[in-house]
C-alpha cells in the first residue's frame, strides 16, 4: 500500500519537479524563428539557440538571459524560469551585420 501511496504522489504534477518546456530558436541574419515566444510566469523553460549562417547571440537583459558568440552551425542552450509577467525584448549579443540593430525577439510572459 506505501509504494502504491508514494506512486500516485510522485505521479501527480505536486508530487514532482516540472520538466521544463524546450524551445528551441534559429538565429539568422537578421531575425529570430520564431520571432515571438510565450511563456508562463514560473513556469521552468530551455532555450535552445542555434546559428545557421554567422555567429549570434541573444540578451534579455530584464531576465538575465545572456548567450553569446554561437558560431555558424552551433547551439547552445539556457535554462529560466519567468517570474514576472509582461513583454520582453532579446536582441541579438552578436554583431552580425548591418541589420544587427534589427534583429529582435518578442516574449509575452503570461499568469
Amino acid at each position: 500500500m506505501f509504494l502504491v501511496a508514494m506512486f500516485l504522489l510522485w505521479s501527480t504534477p505536486a508530487g514532482r519537479a516540472e520538466s521544463s518546456r524546450r524551445i528551441e530558436i534559429i538565429a539568422k541574419r537578421f531575425t529570430y524563428d520564431p520571432d515571438v515566444i510565450t511563456l508562463k510566469k514560473g513556469h521552468p523553460v530551455v532555450l535552445v539557440l542555434r546559428s545557421i549562417d554567422v555567429t549570434h547571440g541573444l540578451k534579455i537583459a530584464e531576465m538575465n538571459v545572456l548567450l553569446e558568440n554561437i558560431k555558424k552551425g552551433e547551439k547552445t542552450e539556457v535554462q529560466f524560469t519567468p517570474e514576472e509577467t509582461g513583454h520582453y525584448e532579446g536582441r541579438c549579443a552578436h554583431f552580425c551585420g548591418k541589420g544587427h540593430g534589427s534583429m529582435t525577439l518578442q516574449i509575452e510572459v503570461v499568469p
